[in-house]
């Protein structure tokens, strides 16, 4: 394994991840429950993530692009319009929930299953497939791609329960929702026009 490969890897997803909807997911998700549930749930669905362009890679270009848009726009209006009419709960500022021990799991597949879909098809997990083929270094690239990917994570995980000390939970819900919408637009468009 090619330290410098991990090291390359690790830089380009990262910063590939920062302003990507996984982030923003994660970020949503740590304002909500407890972060290490979150946490557990999100790095899962990475390592399957990275799993499947490490393995499949190649087949994810061979998606049509239009069809990968469109589903993209349609599941940014359901999370836009999850987020904006959950009536489940108190909404103003609080600490995360902290979950029993038997809600582990209801956090941690819930979050993984958000990222999972969030993820595929991806940016990031197209890179990573690009990267382990140009390097032919598999178990170097999939740890720096996952490094990369759990480091972003983590941060939007811990900035949201720190946002919520100074944000109003409605207003990071309205915001999120707001941009969730702007990706769906951007992405039914692309599908649409082509």
């Amino acid at each position: 394994m090619s330290p410098t490969v991990l090291a390359i890897t690790f830089g380009i997803v990262f910063l590939a991840e920062l302003p990507d909807k996984t982030a923003l997911a994660s970020l949503m998700l740590g304002t909500r429950y407890r972060a290490s549930y979150v946490f557990a749930g999100v790095a899962a669905a990475m390592a399957l993530q990275v799993g499947l362009a490490l393995v499949a890679g190649h087949l994810l270009a061979l998606l049509p692009q239009r069809w990968v848009e469109g589903v993209t726009g349609v599941l940014f209006l359901a999370g836009a319009a999850m987020l904006l009419f959950h009536h489940g709960g108190d909404e103003e500022g609080h600490a995360a929930k902290e979950p029993s021990a038997n809600k582990f799991w209801k956090v941690a597949g819930a979050s993984f299953v958000v990222v999972a879909v969030a993820e595929f098809g991806d940016l990031t997990q197209i890179m990573t497939a690009n990267l382990a083929a140009k390097y032919a270094d598999p178990l170097a690239v999939g740890l720096g791609a996952w490094l990369a990917l759990c480091s972003v994570a983590v941060i939007a995980i811990v900035g949201g329960q720190k946002l919520l000390k100074h944000v109003p939970m409605k207003v990071i819900i309205r915001v999120a929702a707001g941009a969730m919408l702007l990706m769906a637009s951007f992405s039914i468009f692309k599908a649409v026009t082509g």
